[in-house]
């Protein structure tokens, strides 16, 4: 018998959910039976799907970078849903150039974003996973937590600011049935970050991952049984080289 855990019912906050990987995970779980809470500073471009959903996805305004929103959200999955079972804080800006290539308020905004919106998200989350006995804490970073080159300095940094996060909380909350997981995804074809530094008319996002591949991660992760859990998931697509 399978030892692999059923998402029916299961209920789940993701950010950064109108576009990209958080769209494609919410599609990805609703399709599996869970529940969904769909966080986006652009809530309206989720209304199709929310409606479409027989009551099993509801949306709210969130932008990461303030406290309150995220504590709105986990209100908003507590109200509709009873409980929170699992975070994906996925939510995230890229900025890609040299370190003198965009303003101050626009690196702040990246790094309001991409570290601190992280822990706020997580910090909004923790005490109704706790209240419900554990669960799953999945932070969407990128392979450039862990490695950094030309033009992706700043955005770098802040995501080798979300590994000393999830590392710290894997041992903290660990004992309180608090799994949690850094998806290190390499290039995925989305609009992630296309005119600040990508084009959509790249001929290499052609072989870069789906934002299926990471939907398809995120889903895999929690269906492990509760008796173990993967700290860090590094992807990369077959076409793609040693990064």
């Amino acid at each position: 018998m399978s030892e692999k855990r059923d998402l029916k019912g299961s209920v789940v906050v993701i950010t950064g959910a109108s576009s990209g990987i958080g769209l494609a995970t919410a599609k990805d779980l609703l399709a599996r039976g869970a529940r969904v809470v769909l966080g986006s500073r652009d809530v309206s471009s989720l209304d199709d799907l929310v409606s479409s959903s027989s009551g099993s996805a509801v949306a709210g305004v969130c932008d990461i970078r303030k406290p309150g929103d995220c504590a709105a959200l986990m209100e908003l999955a507590v109200k509709t849903f009873g409980r929170i079972d699992s975070l994906v804080a996925n939510a995230g800006i890229g900025l890609y150039g040299g370190i003198l290539d965009y303003s101050d308020e626009r690196l702040n905004e990246m790094m309001e974003t991409n570290l601190q919106g992280t822990i706020w998200t997580v910090r909004a989350a923790v005490p109704h996973l706790k209240k419900n006995g554990g669960g799953d804490i999945l932070i969407v970073a990128s392979v450039s937590s862990y490695r950094s080159k030309k033009n992706q300095a700043v955005y770098a940094a802040t995501k080798h600011g979300q590994v000393g996060l999830a590392i710290g909380l894997d041992d903290e909350l660990r004992e309180d049935g608090v799994r949690v997981t850094l998806i290190a995804p390499a290039a995925t074809e989305t609009n992630f970050a296309v005119g600040d530094g990508r084009e959509l008319s790249d001929a290499a996002r052609s072989g870069y991952l789906k934002s299926t591949d990471i939907a398809f991660a995120i889903a895999t992760v929690l269906k492990q049984p509760r008796r173990m859990r993967t700290t860090v998931w590094q992807m990369i697509s077959m076409s793609q080289g040693i990064l």
